[in-house]
């Protein structure tokens, strides 16, 4: 090849890539200027977007400060109208102490009177008393027994017979009235006492619902008084059963399983202890829940959680038919109030009275008298020594501190108001006892027996020793001897049978 050739296509491969190298150049600053300019067109709209979004969202924060502020004016407006209503509530309270204050004022003036007046009126008797013994030359009580020694000399005869004739006037209808009240009473009184004390009745849906708890051999049953301590009675009451225990807690626990195990349909062992199980759960949170509740209406903190729980189970616990958290309850809101008349420490009171029976919650576990037990177990859990020694106060004849008498008052009062306590089998057999030792400490009685719950002692007496009258005056002995040295609920009867029986036989 010529050098000329060689130097053509040097050139003309040079003059190609000037040629390459500026069309690959337009190519790049055109696309370059489409991009740019696609850019800043997104970026306009961004900037609208944006002034968009800020004038959305300040509108919404303009009318959420609206609302805001017409809630606030309704709060306002409500927190007024409620100060007025207690403003007004409160002058009403300020003017019925005020009437009451006065109230009592003028009654203790009026009773002032009174106890003067009767002053002077006992007075007065006893001057004509002294007067009169002087003019018959006796004292009253010789007087008296002349008096009834003569009426009974000249009137034997015709007052046994005027005894006997009154005595026979509409017996009957006096007799059938004393069942009817009798039965009444017993049914009113006696049934649900026991069932208070003893035991708990569960609803069935239906009869054959019984056969179920049974089970095939009464293992279900078994089962179930082997877990919970407690007896089931299945009679033949009609759509239900009986609980029988002397534990409320051990009920309680049958009670809500038996109601799960009805609900659920599945009754067998498996079944059953885990039913138990969850009943004991549910009742423990239950018997928490209740001394919490106590404590929070008596605004006591600071109480361990042990003992909340132990103060919750005297929910379920009985004294003489009283219910002990709700006797505890009472106690501490009368202790309270006494206290404060008194000037004494209300804290302690109010705290030692809710707490003063809090042995009876363990005294049926351990061994021991529940003063002593209450006492041990508030010291375990740090009560303050003034608040413990409420326990052992309340049966304490001379309490050593003045809280401590407060407490003993504000227990009797509340165990001996009407209706807050009934006897225990125990005293009932006593009181029975008692009756019958009664009559027969008298001579010429035979044999005596308290029946009808103790409101009535039929007397046998041996007729060759009393006679008729002697009869109507031994039973007016006895009852007079049971008013002076008994305590009963109601009245009782006397009822003094004597009679002769005379027997033989025909060979």
């Amino acid at each position: 090849m010529s050098l000329i050739s060689v130097v053509l296509t040097l050139v003309a491969l040079a003059a190609g890539a000037a040629i390459g190298w500026f069309l690959r150049k337009q190519t790049a600053v055109k696309l370059a200027s489409g991009v740019e300019a696609k850019a800043e067109k997104i970026l306009k709209e961004a900037k609208v977007k944006e002034q968009e979004l800020l004038l959305e969202a300040r509108e919404k924060a303009i009318g959420l400060i609206d609302k805001a502020k017409q809630d606030e004016e309704v709060g306002r407006k409500e927190l007024r109208g409620e100060k007025q209503r207690l403003e007004t509530r409160e002058a009403t309270f300020d003017k019925k102490l005020l009437e009451l204050e006065d109230k009592q004022s003028r009654l203790q003036e009026k009773l002032g009177q009174v106890e003067h007046v009767k002053k002077e009126m006992d007075a007065l008797r006893e001057e004509s008393v002294k007067k009169l013994e002087a003019v018959a030359g006796l004292s009253k009580a010789q007087a008296l027994e002349q008096l009834m020694k003569r009426t009974e000399e000249e009137s034997q005869e015709a007052l046994t017979s005027r005894i006997r004739k009154l005595d026979q006037v509409n017996v009957e209808e006096f007799e059938r009235k004393a069942r009817t009240i009798v039965a009444t009473a017993i049914q009113r009184v006696a049934t649900s006492h026991a069932a208070d004390i003893n035991t708990t009745v569960v609803q069935l849906p239906s009869d054959e619902m019984k056969g179920r708890i049974i089970g095939k051999e009464g293992r279900n049953i078994k089962t179930l008084e082997r877990l919970t301590g407690i007896d089931v009675i299945i009679d033949e009451t009609p759509n239900a059963l009986t609980i029988s225990g002397f534990s409320n807690i051990r009920r309680q626990v049958a009670k809500r399983a038996l109601e799960k195990l009805i609900a659920d349909g599945r009754i067998h062992p498996a079944r059953i202890e885990e039913t138990v199980e969850l009943a004991r759960t549910e009742l423990a949170i239950d018997i928490r829940k209740a001394g919490e509740d106590m404590l929070y209406e008596f605004g006591i903190t600071g109480i361990d959680p042990k003992m909340i729980s132990v103060l919750g189970r005297l929910k379920y616990r009985t004294s003489y038919g009283q219910n002990v958290l709700v006797h505890s309850m009472e106690v501490g809101w009368v202790a309270a109030v006494i206290a404060e008349e008194l000037g004494a420490d209300v804290a302690v009171c109010k705290k030692g009275g809710l707490f003063h029976d809090i042995g009876k919650a363990i005294d049926q576990d351990i061994k021991g008298a529940h003063p002593q037990l209450g006492y041990d177990l508030m010291k375990k859990f740090n009560f303050p020594e003034e608040v413990a020694y409420m326990s052992i106060a309340h049966h304490e004849d001379n309490p050593k501190t003045l809280e401590g008498i407060i407490v003993k008052v504000a227990d009797a009062i509340s165990g001996s108001r009407p209706g807050a306590r009934r006897e225990s089998a125990e005293d009932y057999v006593k009181r029975l006892e008692e009756l019958e030792k009664v009559a027969t400490s008298f001579s010429g009685v035979d044999h005596a027996y308290a029946i009808q719950a103790g409101r009535e002692l039929r007397i046998f007496v041996r007729p060759q020793e009393i006679d008729d009258l002697n009869a109507y005056e031994l039973a007016k002995n006895i009852a007079k001897r049971i008013e002076a040295e008994l305590q009963y609920p109601g009245e009782v009867k006397v009822n003094v049978i004597r009679e002769t029986r005379v027997v033989e036989y025909a060979r």
